[in-house]
């Protein structure tokens, strides 16, 4: 018997190439990213590094980055935000105003936190959630984004 005979590599017809997620919980994302990593940001100059480095050392072409933020439900929250004489009552406008500023406040420097990521022209989301339990709320917002992967500066 004589063994059928390839044809030679060039006369082949292509094949197609299907690729599969790492796992199954994480599924190709429609941007066509391989990755979908997630920075834990809380506004600080570490922070700011956590993303430069980020950029400089870990992300790749075709990962699309989260950065996520979890705001206390209270304003001065670890924080010493100024002279704010607490001897004043507090109306409802005054307090909707404190608010937003500190919602203004808080855009405004996330913003500044992904001029790295803009720069380096790598997708950017900002997602900015307000939660009493701000290290319970960073793992269930992990989870529910489906992140391959999450940075977190100390």
């Amino acid at each position: 018997m004589t063994s059928p005979k390839k044809p030679p590599e060039s006369e082949r017809p292509a094949t197609a190439i299907l690729v599969q997620p790492s796992s199954p919980r994480f599924p190709i994302t429609p941007t066509g990213a391989h990755r979908k990593i997630g920075i834990a940001v809380d506004l600080s100059d570490e922070s700011a590094f956590a993303v430069k480095w980020a950029v400089q050392n870990y992300l790749r072409p075709g990962d699309v980055v989260i950065l996520l933020h979890v705001r206390p439900t209270s304003v001065l929250y670890g924080a010493d935000w100024g002279s704010i004489d607490l001897s004043m009552e507090t109306d409802e406008e005054s307090q909707q105003k404190l608010e937003d500023d500190f919602d203004a406040f808080t855009t405004a420097k996330a913003n500044d936190l992904a001029q790295p990521l803009v720069e380096a022209q790598i997708p950017v989301k900002i997602h900015i959630v307000k939660d009493h339990d701000m290290k319970e709320r960073l793992c269930l917002e992990v989870e529910r984004l489906g992140l391959s992967a999450t940075e977190a500066a100390s």
